[in-house]
């Protein structure tokens, strides 16, 4: 048995399935969890791969430890979906965390997850709240600003689609604090249907944001391998000295809990090749 993702007409990614563990069509959308013969248990959403055991470290490391060391002091943080759990089990790493808000419009992924990639999330941890709400609609009555606000949602359809709106980001700019940091998953450059959407979330984050910066990660699983992140700030620059510092200062302290993520990935991460400058501009 196979699971397969096209990404482009005939072309995607194929997996090996032993068997399925879960599945369900929620009101939202269809969550399904296989066991693959390579890649641990792997949770899909309406038929796009979301994470793996073996590869889901690198997606939650760089799109949470990017924001959460270059804010100086992250106290408070949103995470709009990431159900799996797995961004807030990395920002739950920081010390200087008090309390993490996960807004997740469909309960069961986090059903699915903590059941059959129990590995994944941190639910146990006492200053994680998970509140099953629609994320767009959490950022308009915030009331008590965040520091960090991570954007852990799917690709642009279904539910997932307003998270790209120029709305939406506006309403998070509102919602941060005023040294406030925002990190956001963005696709994949390879991925020609979403290029129109890349285009648009970047030019809505250069006109809401002071700093508005691409980054890239590998994630094998995502199609065509590369992934592109958002980083978003009023202020703080991804590379200024106290961020590198704190990069280089937590990094060591995280010190073998950090399969992806380092000084050196931090820095270099944020170097584009030409022909994602060209789709963006």
């Amino acid at each position: 048995m196979q699971f397969n993702e096209y990404y482009h007409e005939r072309t995607g990614l194929t997996v090996g399935v032993n068997k399925i563990l879960f599945s369900e069509q929620t009101p939202y959308q269809k969550v399904e969890v296989f066991e693959t013969d390579t890649w641990g248990n792997m949770m899909t959403i309406d038929g796009m791969v979301m994470l793996s055991e073996k590869d889901e470290f690198v997606y939650h490391e760089m799109l949470t430890h990017v924001g959460m060391f270059a804010h100086p002091d992250p106290r408070r943080v949103l995470i709009i979906g990431g159900g799996d759990g797995g961004t807030a089990r990395e920002v739950l790493r920081h010390p200087s965390v008090e309390q993490v808000d996960m807004v997740e419009i469909d309960e069961a992924v986090v059903r699915a997850a903590k059941q059959f990639l129990p590995n994944v999330g941190a639910f146990d941890d006492p200053r994680l709240s998970v509140l099953y709400e629609d994320g767009i609609r959490f950022v308009e009555k915030v009331d008590h600003p965040y520091d960090v606000i991570i954007i852990d949602g799917s690709d642009p359809v279904g539910p997932a689609a307003d998270l790209f709106s120029e709305t939406f980001y506006h309403r998070c700019r509102k919602a941060l604090s005023e040294n406030g940091v925002l990190t956001a998953q963005t696709e994949s450059p390879w991925v020609p249907s979403y290029h129109s959407a890349i285009h648009n979330l970047f030019a809505t984050l250069d006109n809401t944001f002071r700093i508005s910066e691409m980054y890239l990660a590998f994630i094998p699983l995502y199609p065509a391998g590369m992934w592109s992140l958002a980083f978003a700030s009023q202020g703080i620059h991804p590379h200024d000295p106290d961020v590198m510092k704190r990069v280089s200062e937590g990094t060591r302290r995280m010190d073998s809990a950090l399969q992806y993520y380092n000084e050196e990935i931090h820095r270099g991460a944020f170097a584009l090749p030409g022909f994602v400058k060209d789709m963006l501009r």
